[in-house]
């Protein structure tokens, strides 16, 4: 199965999980996400769903100035991506319960 198909569906909903305890800037998401087992998630789409998140009012963001390089553009979770995140983690967990029930009734997993 390709998972980068999987990944177009759930992506926003793992971003906001990642800036669940923590904020971050873009590339920190990135490296979260690929260490908690999303690999193939890419560059642009992790920095589009920022953006998508941040436009859609999930998200706020600050600057903060680094010794090294440019200053980096931190992503937080606000009331309103903390709520998003419940929902859609709800979604979510029936949604995998349904597939793993339709999987165990057709000898699919093991």
């Amino acid at each position: 199965m390709d998972t980068t198909q999987l990944l177009k569906g759930v992506l926003d909903l793992a971003v906001l999980a990642v800036l669940r305890d923590e904020d971050g800037y873009g590339y920190d998401i990135l490296r979260r996400l690929r260490s908690s087992g999303l690999e193939e998630v890419g560059d642009a789409s992790v920095y589009g769903t920022l953006r998508r998140l941040f436009q859609a009012g999930y998200l706020t963001t600050y600057v903060v100035p680094s010794e090294e390089g440019p200053h980096r553009k931190y992503y937080a979770l606000n009331a309103a991506g903390r709520s998003q995140l419940a929902t859609s983690g709800k979604v979510w967990r029936a949604f995998a319960t349904t597939m793993d029930t339709i999987l165990a009734e057709r000898g699919a997993t093991t």
